[in-house]
């Protein structure tokens, strides 16, 4: 089989089309026959950075949202069938820890995500396989794992309701373009930012009630507080925008932090914490429920995942280097 794999760390130029052996389904296993693929900031961390990998893996196939159709099964393996359209909730856990036995799974002691999807075939667990309702497309369904399920769980984490003003910085990325469209189906307003106004303009369509065209800490803190007092903050930044996303919230208010994209490292003021009752919470993607939720809003829709580009596998790097540039406001698909 052909894969789009990374030949090197660094940049998209490392990118390459590889041939790989066919995987066989082992115990428990199923192989899918990949239709769509998208790219997120983690696959970009690992090309870039070497991030949790050694030299000696590569070539390395990334790739951790898949979606497309069962072409074989291993022993063991109930629920799934040949033939199947599926999208894989890329999830591993331990199943044995305290925290798989009593939830959410997405806290498992030995949590990590599957990679391999940018491929023409990929052998995945099978019960992490969720069936696609019909007229749920590949592309469509491959956006939604880890930006949705993150966003998803973020915004229950911090009990977002009906009538909430909710704040995401840097929110023409894949998680904050999926919190706005979250937000917007659960009854909340939302506050957007970004440098671009084209982009901003994108945002207002897909939901976004108030814009802010500005990456200046100093500029988004004045322009958010003029719009009001906030409910929640949706963090996916990390750095200088985790203590203007405090800043922001009203009394009582919660932030919710899910990555670094902007500084692995973030100044708060403890008085404004303590003394206003703000609370800060950690997150990491979701769990499997959360994504057969999701799926189900795209099936009802409710929800349209957004695909801002499609990419052949030969065309891998120029994902990679759109997704590097910031230009997208959504995902970035690959379709083997």
């Amino acid at each position: 089989m052909r894969a789009a794999a990374f030949t090197g760390i660094g940049s998209p130029e490392h990118v390459d089309v590889e041939s790989f052996p066919d995987p066989e389904p082992g115990p428990g296993e199923a192989v899918l026959e990949v239709e769509a693929c998208s790219i997120n900031h983690h696959d970009l961390w690992i090309l870039r950075d070497g991030f949790r990998i050694d030299e000696d893996e590569l070539p390395y196939v990334a790739g951790m949202d898949v979606a497309g159709t069962v072409s074989a099964i291993g022993d063991d393996v109930d629920g799934v069938e040949p033939g199947d359209e599926v999208l894989l909730c890329p999830n591993q856990t331990c199943g044995s820890c305290r925290y798989c036995r009593e939830g959410p799974e997405n806290l498992c002691e030995r949590f990590d995500l599957y990679h391999g999807g940018l491929a023409e075939y990929a052998a995945v667990e099978a019960d992490r396989l969720i069936a696609l309702p019909d007229g749920v497309e590949p592309a469509a369904a491959a956006a939604i794992p880890v930006a949705y399920m993150t966003a998803f769980r973020m915004l229950e984490e911090a009990e977002v309701g009906p009538g909430d003003l909710v704040f995401v910085p840097g929110a023409t990325g894949g998680v904050g373009v999926a919190a706005i469209q979250l937000a917007d189906v659960l009854g909340a307003r939302t506050i957007g930012t970004s440098t671009s106004r084209e982009k901003l303009d994108r945002l207002e369509t897909l939901g976004a009630d108030h814009v802010v065209e500005s990456g200046d800490p100093d500029e988004i803190r004045e322009a958010v507080t003029e719009i009001g007092r906030v409910d929640v903050t949706i963090n996916h930044l990390g750095g200088p925008y985790s203590e203007v996303g405090l800043n922001v919230l009203r009394r009582g208010g919660r932030m919710a932090i899910c990555g670094q994209t902007a500084g692995p490292t973030s100044t708060l003021t403890m008085g404004d914490l303590f003394l206003n009752h703000k609370r800060v919470i950690g997150s990491t993607m979701g769990t499997q429920r959360d994504l057969e939720r999701l799926v189900d809003l795209v099936a009802d829709r409710r929800l349209e995942p957004v695909v801002y580009e499609r990419y052949s596998l030969e065309d891998a790097d120029r994902a990679f280097a759109d997704m590097d540039d910031r230009n997208a406001v959504g995902k970035l698909v690959v379709e083997p």
